[in-house]
């Protein structure tokens, strides 16, 4: 069994339309859709096959006040939530969503890293729920890349947070393309954004069968 700790474990797509959102990812990615809904919010789960892999909601209205847009969020796994959520703001993070439970499924927390780029937490309630696949397995996020404003200081922040560590690194005419291992894996890279990129923020990569026809 992998250790959850400290690898992404869930995704997340908030979007002012889900019934777009759910019509285009079952189109481009393959995903088919089932209905998780709780009192007084909608929420579908996208699947693989017989496995959820991620899921969608509705944009809180605080998020949108706050300036959101609609975009993706990664969850990473972590053995208490309520400490990793109080390393984020020792950190120089800030908390979004501070620790909360969603009832018989897992403990969350949302928060931005000190560059701004949205991350979150969780813990699963059940003992060995939601365990890591093989990034390459079809219809699952393959790769995790984060565009930060300075990424030597953004790899500082994780790996206190989450004791990533460095991998092989590229360095090109763009910069430098650090790659960073979860438990052995590399499972994403960081680079310095582009300035014309207005904000850092988090990549997911999803795995198909023919980019061509996907695009």
């Amino acid at each position: 069994m992998v250790n959850a700790d400290g690898r992404f474990v869930w995704y997340e797509l908030m979007t002012t339309d889900m019934e777009a959102a759910k019509a285009f990812y079952a189109d481009v990615v393959g995903w088919g859709t089932q209905d998780a809904s709780m009192p007084g919010m909608p929420y579908t789960l996208f699947t693989a096959g017989t496995a959820s892999v991620s899921g969608v909601m509705d944009l809180p209205e605080e998020a949108r006040k706050l300036g959101m847009r609609p975009g993706w969020l990664g969850y990473v796994g972590v053995n208490d939530v309520d400490a990793a959520a109080d390393r984020i703001k020792r950190l120089g993070g800030a908390l979004y969503v501070p620790p909360t439970d969603v009832p018989n499924i897992s403990r969350i927390s949302v928060a931005v890293d000190p560059q701004m780029a949205m991350i979150a937490l969780l813990k699963w309630l059940t003992p060995g729920q939601g365990q890591p696949v093989a990034l390459s397995t079809p219809g699952r996020v393959g790769w995790h890349e984060l565009l930060a404003a300075d990424w030597e200081k953004a790899f500082a922040f994780y790996a206190e947070l989450f004791d990533w560590q460095k991998a092989d690194a590229d360095t090109g005419a763009v910069g430098t393309y650090q790659l960073f291992t979860a438990g052995g894996e590399t499972i994403g890279g960081m680079f310095t954004k582009p300035p014309m990129e207005p904000v850092p923020f988090w990549l997911y990569y999803f795995n198909i069968g023919d980019i061509d026809a996907a695009a």
